[in-house]
């Protein structure tokens, strides 16, 4: 594909992230072990290991980057003894000391918010905690421990009217104040992190950016494993494929206009094309089913519901081309999931996606049906294409492992330690 062909079909940003993209590159440096002894705890109460949307997500975040932390624990321990607090009885990572606090029901979030900003603290005073680690937004409120947060996106503020009232409350009260308070926050991405500054006015230089990975065993696979598996699942040769809970933001209601005006151009040869649409069911979710009847989709748009995490990479190396429509995200693991199976994207054109994506992936602006019809028939009907962003996006994910998230949060927890040791 000429140099022409593919600017004029992906809308690249001309503007690069500010810091952080361009550190990416680069393989992980040794870091220097940390000179302070301290306790950290970690309030992993979000980890989920069921089978739903509850297991997606930020409960992916923390079973991989608690993972990753017990790993680095294990091979050069960096002079940290961390505790996570989580109440899923079935993980299990070495190297962390893992509580299960056993007083919540497990999918009461009132009973888990009230705990948070009660029994944690004194649960921090008893662990003699030197330092707490919020990994889904929010920090105890009532305590002098130290703290980190790690922040994933502000969609609350945004796209307010996307989410339930109940959730929008609490998060726009509890994720400033805790970053208020915070000693350093963790962002997932520029975009966040850029959000940070511009929303709360927090300073710049409290916000470290950590860029989620990717693991290891999102890989290409064979051509006879990858065809067993679509027929063990019933799969059609040739497919679009979008995975991600089924939610407003997601944008899924414009990818199913998107798929039926495409198939009205489409050629014949292109018919057999389908559209599978994975993911646990969220919220607001209904008008999405009934446009599929409505348009006279059923026989061509599949609901498999929500993948579990291990049928994940067949999924994505069955697909012909992996869509992520999506309006906001903080970071958009699917996008380099998918690149690192060897499926090329098309996604949107915003911010954090062109920042893990770059020039590995078709882009379209989030709002504009047509352009992403012209994306779609562009990967479907050009196998260059295909190749093209297959290559690029294999490259694109070697950026982003765990191994790298776990060393740059130890390396946060030295910074906010090191500022208790200052200024306390």
């Amino acid at each position: 594909m000429s140099d022409q062909a593919f600017q004029a079909a992906n809308h690249q940003s001309s503007a690069e992230p500010r810091d952080k993209s361009a550190a990416a590159e680069a393989p992980a440096t040794t870091r220097q072990r940390s000179p302070l002894a301290a306790h950290v705890l970690i309030n992993a109460l979000l980890l989920n290991t069921e089978e739903s949307y509850r297991g997606a997500g930020v409960s992916n975040y923390s079973q991989n980057l608690l993972a990753a932390l017990g790993r680095a624990q294990l091979q050069d321990p960096p002079g940290l003894t961390i505790t996570a607090l989580i109440q899923d009885a079935h993980f299990r990572t070495p190297g962390i000391d893992l509580v299960n606090t056993g007083v919540l029901p497990g999918k009461n979030a009132v009973a888990r918010i009230f705990w948070e900003q009660t029994g944690l603290p004194l649960l921090l005073k008893k662990r003699k905690a030197d330092l707490v680690h919020g990994l889904v937004n929010v920090l105890p409120l009532a305590t002098n421990v130290p703290g980190v947060v790690t922040v994933h996106d502000l969609s609350f503020l945004r796209m307010p009217e996307k989410f339930p009232a109940a959730k929008r409350f609490y998060l726009s009260k509890m994720c400033p104040a805790s970053v208020a308070k915070a000693r350093r926050v963790i962002a997932v991405s520029t975009q966040t992190a850029d959000d940070l500054i511009h929303f709360f006015n927090t300073e710049a230089e409290k916000v470290d950016i950590v860029y989620n990975g990717v693991e290891s065993r999102f890989s290409p696979g064979q051509t006879k494993a990858i065809e067993a598996f679509r027929a063990q699942k019933g799969l059609p040769d040739r497919f679009l494929f979008y995975l991600g809970t089924l939610e407003p933001r997601k944008n899924l209601v414009r990818l199913v206009e998107a798929y039926k005006g495409w198939r009205a151009q489409a050629r014949s040869a292109d018919k057999d094309v389908k559209l599978v649409i994975a993911g646990g069911k969220g919220w607001f979710y209904k008008q999405i089913f009934q446009l599929v009847q409505e348009l006279g989709l059923t026989e061509h748009v599949l609901f498999p519901g929500f993948i579990p995490r291990q049928e994940l990479p067949d999924w994505y190396r069955a697909a012909e081309v992996f869509v992520y429509p999506s309006l906001f995200e903080g970071f958009g693991l699917p996008v380099v999931e998918a690149m690192a199976c060897g499926t090329p994207v098309v996604c949107s054109h915003i911010p954090c996606l062109l920042e893990v994506a770059r020039d590995a992936a078709l882009t379209f602006p989030a709002e504009n049906t047509d352009e992403l019809i012209a994306a779609i028939n562009l990967m479907v009907t050009q196998p260059a294409v295909r190749a093209e962003m297959r290559q690029r996006g294999l490259i694109q994910a070697r950026r982003f492992s765990w191994e790298r998230a776990a060393q740059e949060t130890v390396a946060v927890y030295e910074k906010a330690l090191s500022g208790r040791v200052a200024n306390d």
